[in-house]
């Protein structure tokens, strides 16, 4: 299942993580990040692995990705300390 930039914006801001602190813990390059999150759509199949990367780190730290780029993309929260 892909995501979306909305929902790599969402989880971020879930977390409480900045674009430099998601960078930090999945060595995507900050740049990489915004240009996802500026699309509002589905992204494209990274060359290397950022989106899986981006989307294990996320569920690890209790992020889940619900619905589809087409039909309802959003994220549920599990296991957050509030």
């Amino acid at each position: 299942m892909s995501i979306t930039g909305q929902q790599i914006r969402a989880a971020r801001a879930a977390l409480n993580w900045t674009v430099q602190d998601l960078a930090d813990a999945t060595g995507v390059g900050s740049a990489t990040i915004v240009r996802y999150e500026a699309v509002p759509r589905g992204l494209p199949k990274s060359r290397k692995n950022n989106l899986e990367t981006l989307r294990s780190c996320f569920e690890a730290a209790g992020i889940v990705f619900v619905g589809s780029p087409d039909e309802g993309p959003g994220i549920r929260i599990y296991g957050l300390d509030t």
